[in-house]
């Protein structure tokens, strides 16, 4: 008698996404250690509700695609030696759509208010409310790096300035900066990578105090004042309310005065915004599609914009530099791609509801963006 043959990765990822139940004896018992069973039967069956049944896998060694009736996942499979599941990562889903216009319609279907762009160069290849100011969430560092990377060109900062940090400019995540010592000394270099590669707060608050909150409200005057993380946090805590709502009716002065108030009080408890509902989506900061794209395209050649790709495959082209933003009721993306042909896409989706919005859905419509750009350049 001969062994039986472990089943190919392929087989594998089929009858997981086939089979309405999946078992134990599929994963190693590390992996489970890892990520409890009924934690993956969630996620399966949360795909194969959001985009149907299994159509096929296609894909060798590590990297696959799962194609099903209405949508595709990238995933990436280690099999250990006896054919059981030992790694499992679902990457970003993408709806499966024809055409832009197809997109775009799909995007109008979202409740609350949405914008997209989709730039070729200067063309405008797709758009929706491309003008309209939104909140952005965390997309708004890019107006800072913006604004560093001019006072570097002007030899008032270099990327070699060091900065200690200081407890009144640290805030909650997203980042961990928050948790290092105060004094520990940083380059500005260092503190824009955390910043945009891993949206770290901290050291996005450390940087506004270097280059001046003026200065960043000079290129964006919507936005003022221009707050700093922290001050959000501090305005959106439960224990805040009171003066959450004298901030929301106050004059440009008056609301410069809070801020100094804030600056006396402590940090909110990061456990003080567990409950995900949507708190003054007012108090944000507010870009258009259009000028998302104006941003990005000034600081995309940066080193340091390269480091995270967001949600489209960096394999599919020849560059990607990324920044998103999110809080709840409010969601963005924005990416500029270089085409291995070298043309130049630039990809903004925001969306701002009052109520807790489908991350899901959003994030599955814009990245088919890239599918379809990838294959109509």
């Amino acid at each position: 008698m001969t062994a039986q043959a472990a089943p190919s990765p392929a087989t594998v990822l089929e009858t997981l996404f086939r089979n309405p139940t999946i078992a134990a004896n599929q994963f190693t018992d590390t992996f489970l250690k890892e990520i409890p069973l009924a934690k993956v039967q969630q996620i399966i069956d949360q795909l194969k509700q959001q985009f149907g049944p299994l159509q096929s896998v296609k894909g060798d060694r590590l990297d696959f695609v799962v194609h099903l009736e209405k949508g595709s996942i990238p995933t990436k499979l280690v099999l250990s030696a006896d054919g059981k599941i030992a790694g499992l990562l679902f990457g970003a889903p993408t709806q499966n759509i024809a055409s832009l216009e197809e997109a775009i319609a799909q995007f109008k279907t979202l409740p609350g208010q949405v914008s997209v762009l989709v730039r070729e160069g200067q063309t405008t290849r797709a758009a929706l409310n491309p003008t309209q100011p939104l909140a952005v969430g965390s997309a708004f560092k890019l107006a800072v790096l913006d604004q560093l990377q001019t006072q570097i060109k002007t030899q008032k900062l270099t990327w070699q300035t060091v900065v200690p940090l200081q407890a009144q400019y640290k805030s909650l995540p997203s980042g961990m900066l928050h948790t290092w010592p105060d004094g520990t000394r940083l380059t500005v270099e260092s503190l824009a990578a955390l910043m945009i590669s891993q949206s770290d707060n901290t050291a996005t608050d450390h940087l506004i105090y270097q280059v001046g909150r003026d200065k960043i409200e000079a290129i964006a005057p919507r936005n003022q004042p221009f707050l700093m993380t922290r001050e959000l946090f501090q305005l959106k805590s439960p224990k805040n309310r009171s003066l959450l709502e004298r901030y929301r009716t106050a004059s440009l002065s008056q609301k410069r005065s809070i801020l100094a108030e804030l600056a006396t009080q402590p940090l909110p408890d990061v456990s003080d915004f567990a409950e995900a509902k949507p708190i003054a989506l007012d108090v944000e900061w507010f870009f258009s599609a259009e000028e998302l794209c104006q941003l990005i395209d000034r600081v995309s050649d940066l080193p340091l914009m390269g480091i995270n790709p967001g949600l489209a495959r960096a394999e599919d082209w020849r560059r990607v530099t990324f920044k998103g933003g999110s809080e709840s009721g409010v969601l963005n993306f924005t990416t500029k791609v270089q085409s291995k042909t070298g043309k130049q896409y630039c990809v903004v989706a925001t969306w701002n509801h009052q109520q807790s919005l489908d991350d899901r859905q959003f994030v599955a419509l814009y990245s088919s963006l890239f599918d379809v750009l990838k294959k109509n350049p």
